[in-house]
């Protein structure tokens, strides 16, 4: 029997990729046994199923740092997704890692996200019985929520990566082995998520007039470049050349290019983030979550009518965290606006 388009693309992985990248044909499985696709391997069926997920297009309405910003050009949680991606991409495929498994990770890495960026997830954090973290958000979205309760399936080379991508204020390359990703390509989006959001964010904050270009410190624009597409190229560079001579397949960053890094992350922490400009109206989501979050806990039959469901599938307060962390910023003001507003009289 000849061998199928897969099989041979499978080979191909075999001859050409690094001993330190993850094949296919060796995934350690999926949730739920299933056929092999004929014409595409495991990881890049991955990826092909979080594209078509109803959970990614949603990102296109879900704030990155800029609450729903009206100017054409400011990133949202997709376009920040599709620039993980990119520069994921490009520091696996230099260093000949497996580009389907590092593609299909940093397009679900941030699946789980809230509306409101991170004000939304902290809010949850602080409402929901057990906390909420968006990186376990993100694994139960492709585990359960997709596909009305089926899950997408996805191996667990995928879903190892999308729950250890995140880091907050932690350390970029984590020395704890449990906080990496198994994968070389897992550990490679991690750190393609910061370099895209300190330099994207940093655009966007001097689009926004929040900062200017001069006031970035002047050691990291020395060391990374004084413009948004030379500091990415030093970074991913720096990235891949110290990760060829290590030698053993360890990510690595050179402690120069790493400190202007960690530099620039404290930075966006202190003038982007925690910025009153930036953090002025998101008081005002805080309220709106918390709001619809208790309105639907309390009218769990109304909840069923919005999911389209007869009964709950887990507990009442799991389902409506699913439900408001699920939501767009544009559908939990439309449904807010819904619940708590009066709306004009138009009877004539």
């Amino acid at each position: 029997m000849p061998k199928t388009i897969r099989e041979e693309l499978e080979e191909w992985e075999k001859k050409s990729l690094s001993p330190f990248a993850a094949l296919s044909s060796r995934s350690k499985g999926r949730l739920f046994f299933e056929e092999e696709c004929p014409l595409r391997p495991a990881f890049q069926h991955d990826r092909d199923r979080i594209i078509h997920s109803k959970s990614f297009r949603r990102l296109k309405h879900k704030t990155q740092v800029f609450l729903i910003p009206m100017g054409d050009h400011y990133r949202t949680r997709l376009t920040h997704t599709l620039e993980v991606s990119q520069i994921a991409r490009t520091i696996s495929k230099a260093l000949r890692l497996n580009e389907d498994l590092t593609e299909a990770i940093a397009l679900g890495h941030d699946l789980g996200h809230t509306p409101f960026g991170h004000a939304g997830e902290d809010t949850l954090n602080e409402i929901v019985p057990g906390g909420f973290n968006h990186a376990d958000q993100s694994l139960r979205v492709v585990d359960l929520l997709e596909k009305d309760g089926k899950g997408l399936n996805l191996t667990f080379e995928v879903r190892d990566g999308i729950l250890k991508h995140t880091k907050g204020k932690g350390e970029i390359l984590c020395e704890d082995p449990e906080a990496m990703a198994f994968t070389r390509e897992g550990q490679v989006v991690r750190i393609a998520d910061i370099v895209a959001y300190i330099n994207h964010d940093i655009d966007d904050a001097i689009r926004g007039e929040v900062i200017s270009s001069n006031d970035i410190p002047d050691d990291c624009l020395k060391c990374l470049g004084d413009t948004h597409s030379k500091r990415i190229d030093t970074m991913v560079n720096d990235i891949i050349q110290e990760t060829l001579a290590s030698g053993d397949g360890r990510l690595s960053i050179s402690k120069k290019v790493l400190s202007a890094v960690w530099d620039l992350r404290a930075f966006l922490w202190e003038h982007v983030y925690e910025n009153k400009a930036v953090h002025g109206d998101f008081y005002k989501a805080t309220k709106i979550l918390k709001e619809l979050y208790q309105y639907l806990v309390d009218h769990p039959d109304y909840l069923l009518t919005l999911i389209k469901m007869e009964s709950l599938y887990d507990s009442l307060e799991r389902c409506v965290c699913d439900f408001v962390a699920g939501m767009t910023d544009r559908y939990a003001f439309s449904l807010y606006e819904k619940l708590f507003l009066p709306l004009p009289w138009v009877v004539l």
